[in-house]
């Protein structure tokens, strides 16, 4: 299928809610958001979006999204244009709470229905900014550490593999995540000025 006709598709996707293949359906309208692209050379793997982002329909339109803007050195304009970045998580709906509060995991439908043969019609990115376990995944496979930290410590591993596309992993850019960034300054020293000069390079 080609670029174009897989997004309407994936915009008009109800199969969770209306034909669930894992647990009870989507509890509320689906709204798929994704933002694929022939020409970026940049793909940012996400989680799910949140509510925020469910509501308004703009991937990372929340306080992650301004920390990962910082973390990639570029301004609105430039995160949202999709000539320089495709955005594509790994559950394109919001999937709702759990009984915490907290947001519940992706959806798996997403990534049997849709991700291979969408990965397969973007076969110019360089680089693949996984964010989040799932990401990591779904990408790295068999490759990804025991936890989220030591995939990201490990980022050379992947980020230098010559096999195809430069995979960095990153954490969460959620506030939440403000601890694990303290306790691994290595993060801030070592991962973000190499993410930073190789967006540069590819927009």
């Amino acid at each position: 299928m080609e670029l174009e006709n897989l997004g309407a598709a994936i915009k008009n996707c109800r199969i969770c809610r209306d034909d669930p293949k894992y647990g009870l359906p989507l509890p509320h309208e689906p709204n798929p958001v994704c933002v694929s692209s022939s020409i970026a050379r940049i793909l940012i793997c996400g989680q799910a979006p949140g509510i925020r982002v469910h509501n308004t329909g703009i991937p990372f339109n929340d306080p992650s999204g301004v920390r990962l803007r910082e973390w990639l050195g570029v301004d609105p304009d430039t995160f949202y244009n999709p000539d320089k970045f495709a955005i594509v998580p790994m559950g394109f709906c919001f999937p709702g709470y759990d009984a915490h509060g907290g947001d519940l995991p992706p959806r798996r439908e997403c990534r049997e229905t849709w991700h291979d043969q969408l990965f397969a019609s973007m076969p110019q990115i360089e680089l693949i900014l996984t964010i989040g376990q799932y990401a990591q995944a779904y990408h790295l496979g068999a490759r990804r550490k025991s936890g989220m930290t030591e995939t990201v410590r490990n980022w050379r591993e992947y980020f230098n593999d010559q096999s195809g596309p430069a995979i960095l992993p990153l954490p969460h850019p959620s506030w939440r995540n403000s601890g694990w960034l303290k306790k691994n300054p290595w993060f801030a020293e070592d991962v973000l000025p190499l993410l930073r000069q190789t967006v540069e390079n590819l927009i």
